[in-house]
Parts: structure tokens; C-alpha cells; sequence
């Protein structure tokens, strides 16, 4: 896994070059995310692992199911992956470039771990405590894990904050055997 992240940062960060250059951070954003999604599939993998279509072929596949307009900058990107056998690499493109997107508008991504469905008034109310402690705006996505027994725990980048009771009985027990 963290070898795809590495061969896909460059080419994210030249598409975030070329998108903030041109204005187009959300349209190439959008577009990422729909190349992503057709990279993904399953049926689409097994094309795209085919040796016997050339890069051509699984570029124009990849172009044609995205509907990308032939001669633009989507369509060279689809085909310097094609030429090099990394469209696999699209899905890790799009998350590293709305990583980069989110710190070019001052946004983290935040994952809200919740052992019980949140209100949107929660929500907010949490929301706006982490904002304060992490300087910046969040945008939070809530997963619920009833394993946690109660509370939460949030991930923003590479910080964890575990307010959970599973995470304090975790602790509890561990420095009882200390």
C-alpha cells in the first residue's frame, strides 16, 4: 500500500499543479474521483489486466467510460499512466490530491469513530471543538463502531484522539499489567 502512495504522489501533485494553475481544483477533484471509481471496478481491473490490450486500448477504456474529452489534460494523464501500467494507481491519485486540495483550502479530513449514531447537533458540537484544537476546518466523515462500547474516537491525519470507552479500558488495563 505504501508503495502505490509513493508512485502516485508525483503524479497527484503534478495534476494539483496544473489544476491550481488552472483554477480547476474542484473540477479536476470531481474528475479524480469518477476516474477513481471506474479504475476501481471489478470488471474494469480485469480489462485493464488484460495483456493482450495494448496502453492505447486500456487508455481509450478508461477515457471512454469517464467521458473525457479526447486531446485535453485528462486525456494525457489517462494516457501517461496507460503508456507507464499505472492506471491502478488512480483511486490513490484522487486521495492524495484531495489531501492536498484540503490543505491548499485549509481543510483536514476527520474520521469520527462513534459508538452510537451522532445528532447533527453533535455533530457540530464536536465538530467545532476539533476544529478549535486542530486550527482549522475539518471535514468529518462518521463511522459507527459499536465495538468502541461508548464515546469516540477521532482520526485527523496522523493524530488519534480516543475518547472511547473500549480506548480507556484498553489503557486502564495496561497500566494495570505496568
Amino acid at each position: 500500500m505504501a508503495e502505490l502512495v509513493t508512485i502516485a504522489r508525483p503524479y497527484a501533485e503534478a495534476v494539483f499543479r496544473l489544476a491550481r494553475e488552472g483554477k480547476a481544483l474542484t473540477a479536476w477533484s470531481e474528475r479524480l474521483s469518477l476516474l477513481a471509481a471506474i479504475s476501481a471496478d471489478e470488471q474494469v481491473r480485469s480489462r485493464l489486466d488484460d495483456p493482450e490490450l495494448s496502453a492505447t486500448q486500456k487508455a481509450a477504456l478508461i477515457s471512454s467510460l469517464a467521458g473525457a474529452p479526447s486531446g485535453g489534460d485528462e486525456t494525457n494523464l489517462i494516457s501517461v499512466l496507460a503508456e507507464n501500467g499505472r492506471l491502478v494507481l488512480l483511486p490513490e491519485i484522487a486521495t492524495l490530491f484531495a489531501a492536498l486540495k484540503g490543505a491548499e483550502e485549509g481543510v483536514k479530513e476527520a474520521t469520527i469513530h462513534s459508538a452510537f449514531p451522532l445528532d447533527d447537533a453533535q455533530l457540530a458540537t464536536l465538530l467545532g471543538d476539533l476544529e478549535a484544537r486542530f486550527s482549522s476546518r475539518l471535514k468529518a466523515e462518521v463511522v459507527v463502531d459499536q465495538s468502541l462500547i461508548g464515546g469516540v474516537k477521532i482520526v485527523v491525519g496522523d493524530q488519534v484522539l480516543d475518547a472511547s470507552v473500549r480506548g480507556k479500558l484498553e489503557a486502564l488495563g495496561s497500566a494495570l499489567k505496568n
